[in-house]
């Protein structure tokens, strides 16, 4: 890099972004995990994606949960229902400090299920109250899973609502408190920084959606491409390449299904999805996908 006539250069050549620097891991995350999301609906977005590529994932099990008292609340949950996956690798995505709480018991909600707002008080959690939530959900998910490794994120939507000094309030909260999180949950907590990439690397209306809030399909594509290049197994990546032609084999729309051209085709696809299921057993089905 030089800055010789005040541009950032790399061979010479102008550099017009700044890249977001992500350090390793503690852990790799293997082909076709079980994993497990919660939290915001940037949670969602990134594991649908993770579910795509046949990782076996569980996705915000009982809706969109976005403040660290929810976040706990769905793990104690999750954690006691019959025939659940153990998840190796769970992602907490951060939305909001603000919970509401039910004025007769005192007693955070995660849905007010459209009752009348009077019956709640909106209060923001401290960066302390935050961490212990979290930290609360990543001692019962050792409890359950000791070998479980939770990556925790920060979502870039802003809300609007706060008035976007108080988004930033908010996300500033939530940022410290992962720190925190990491410092005191060492080997089993680590941050990938989604908020960062975002707001940072990918600072452009044109990479949000048309209520220039959320990011759009384009930023959470590229927000995958760097979780696959730093937190990915090389096994897992292996998988990936070998997955994606079939995938998208798979996922054609045929002119003409009858034709003896498309069975052969649809016939070579699948001698190569059962390689690959013999290879990657753990992989789960692929249900939906064929075009016949």
């Amino acid at each position: 890099m030089s800055t010789k006539d005040g541009f950032i250069r790399h061979d010479d050549v102008m550099i017009f972004r700044t890249v977001v620097e992500i350090p390793p891991l503690s852990f790799s995350i293997a082909p076709c995990e079980e994993m497990l999301f919660v939290g915001s609906c940037f949670a969602d977005s990134i594991g649908r994606r993770f579910q795509e590529e046949k990782f076996r994932a569980v996705v915000n099990p009982y809706g969109v949960m976005y403040n660290p008292a929810s976040i706990m609340h769905t793990v104690n949950r999750f954690l006691n229902e019959p025939g659940r996956i153990s998840p190796k690798v769970v992602v907490f995505t951060l939305g909001t400090n603000h919970v509401y709480v039910l004025k007769e018991t005192g007693e955070i909600v995660d849905n007010c299920q459209k009752r009348p707002q009077k019956l709640f008080e909106e209060q923001a959690l401290s960066v302390g109250e935050c961490c212990k939530y979290l930290a609360k959900a990543v001692g019962l998910l050792k409890d359950a899973c000791p070998e479980v490794k939770v990556m925790v994120t920060v979502s870039p939507i802003r809300y609007a609502k706060y008035g976007f000094h108080g988004s930033v309030i908010s996300k500033a909260t939530l940022l410290l408190a992962a720190e925190q999180l990491k410092k005191e949950c060492q080997g089993v907590v680590d941050y990938f920084p989604a908020f960062e990439i975002v707001n940072d690397e990918l600072r452009d209306y044109r990479f949000y959606q048309p209520d220039m809030i959320h990011p759009s399909q384009q930023a959470i594509e590229y927000v995958w491409e760097r979780m696959v290049e730093s937190c990915l197994s090389k096994e897992a990546k292996d998988f990936l390449k070998e997955w994606k032609p079939i995938k998208e084999a798979l996922a054609h729309r045929p002119f003409h299904p009858d034709s003896k051209e498309y069975k052969a085709f649809l016939g070579k696809t699948i001698d190569k999805l059962e390689h690959l299921r013999a290879k990657y057993p753990q992989m789960p089905d692929t249900e939906g996908l064929v075009h016949s």
